[in-house]
């Protein structure tokens, strides 16, 4: 369409170029006709009056019709800026309207319903697009400007609020008995999602009131992610995710956090125990099945990541995704952290967590050296979909010795919950 456009007004300037030449062409014919007609005054005065007026009257439109033309010009040179303006590109696979946004240079939250409205015809299901369609992206405007190629695509979906300090502090950490929604801290400090025993959480200080934490343990539901036998019995990466997710939360709610646990079992609770039974009952916030499909499911996620994130605009928010890996059983590695490629926020929370683990072994563990790397993988659907700064954390190897005494033991995944949520208390104390 906009090769169509550009020729069309490639035309009309021939065009109009050729009419004004061969307007001037007529006017110096005409000139001589004056002189001729000026020539023969004495004989006749009247008929120099009639040329003169002819003469007249033929510049009058002239002059008209040059300014039609600039004016047709101008209009169709209009649409054009406004056609460059609206560039049409061609969804991939795994796109979402927040990626290709994204890779845009747009900011998610200022354009989607923009381009909800341009692609209305397009989009299925009000949100899903489809693999090699092509939509129209948003001109860039004042109140969400693009940034150049050499910005940071993620880095325009993520608000930083160096200081938020009139919110009040909020939990999505609930039982389905109790609605989600805020919590006084000051007279609710019971938390049943957290089990009997780990309920009441006791508030240590208000150092991170007016953050927003969204956490995700990987799979659940009808996948258990990576299993492995321990003693006879089957043990689950979703389980052993959960169990360091809830310990987490607990732990950010005592500093004052608004927190939501997004993939949720409400009768797991956190446990003291080793082996933790395999179930498949987990659900999504607020109260949704898990789908089988893959794709699926990682899109439940995003969405609700996505649509919170956008209900909380202008906190600080971020994103804590949990996976236990499975790799050959001689590969011991420590924990590790991905982020965004191009999002700075959350290479520096990934960055401040490494740091924190870092000195937590040299202290705990000064005989060997501490593996754990964080790095950019942007290739990974929630890496790649979620608005939040937000980090993929990886605990262990399942099927290494070594690394599943750091998921069985209680004690272990309580140190990890904990050392991470120093990370995070360090990321946001340094912003």
């Amino acid at each position: 369409n906009q090769i169509y456009a550009l020729q069309g007004g490639i035309i009309i300037i021939l065009l109009s170029i050729w009419l004004t030449t061969s307007c001037q062409n007529v006017e110096r014919v005409d000139h001589k006709f004056l002189n001729l007609l000026t020539f023969g005054t004495k004989k006749d005065p009247h008929f120099y009056f009639i040329g003169s007026n002819l003469m007249y009257y033929y510049n009058s439109i002239e002059r008209h019709f040059q300014i039609f033309l600039v004016f047709v010009i101008c209009l169709y040179s209009s649409q054009l800026i406004s056609q460059e303006s609206l560039r049409i590109v061609r969804a991939e696979q795994g796109d979402g309207i927040y990626a290709i946004l994204r890779k845009q240079g747009l900011n998610p939250s200022a354009y989607i319903d923009e381009f909800l409205r341009l692609n209305k015809d397009r989009v299925r299901n009000g949100n899903q697009l489809v693999v090699g369609g092509e939509y129209i992206i948003p001109a860039a405007t004042g109140s969400g400007p693009k940034k150049t190629a050499e910005a940071s695509t993620k880095e325009v979906a993520e608000e930083t609020v160096k200081e938020v300090k009139k919110a009040k502090t909020e939990v999505v950490a609930e039982s389905k008995t109790k609605k989600a929604g805020k919590v006084d801290t000051k007279s609710a400090n019971n938390y049943p999602i957290f089990g009997t025993d780990f309920a009441n959480v006791a508030a240590k200080s208000s150092q991170l009131e007016g953050t927003v934490y969204y956490l995700i343990s990987g799979h659940g539901g009808p996948d258990p992610g990576a299993i492995e036998n321990y003693k006879g019995t089957t043990i689950a990466e979703d389980e052993y995710a959960y169990d360091v997710t809830l310990r987490l939360a607990r732990e950010l709610l005592a500093y004052g956090a608004k927190v939501y646990v997004i993939v949720r079992d409400e009768n797991d609770g956190i446990r003291d125990e080793r082996v933790l039974e395999v179930d498949r009952d987990e659900v999504v916030y607020p109260d949704k099945e898990i789908p089988l499909d893959q794709v699926e499911r990682l899109k439940q996620r995003v969405d609700v990541v996505n649509d919170l994130y956008l209900k909380n605009r202008g906190k600080y928010q971020r994103l804590l995704v949990t996976h236990v890996d499975s790799r050959s059983r001689n590969q011991n590695i420590d924990v590790f952290f991905y982020y965004h490629e191009n999002s700075k926020n959350g290479k520096r929370l990934a960055e401040s967590m490494h740091t924190t683990f870092k000195k937590k072994y040299n202290k705990y563990q000064p005989y060997r050296d501490y593996s754990g790397t964080f790095t950019d993988k942007s290739s990974l659907y929630m890496v790649k979909n979620t608005l939040p700064a937000m980090v993929f954390i990886e605990l262990g190897n399942i099927k290494n010795g070594r690394d599943k005494r750091r998921i069985l033991e209680p004690d272990n995944r309580q140190a990890l919950a904990k050392w991470i949520s120093e990370g995070i208390i360090l990321d946001f104390d340094t912003r």
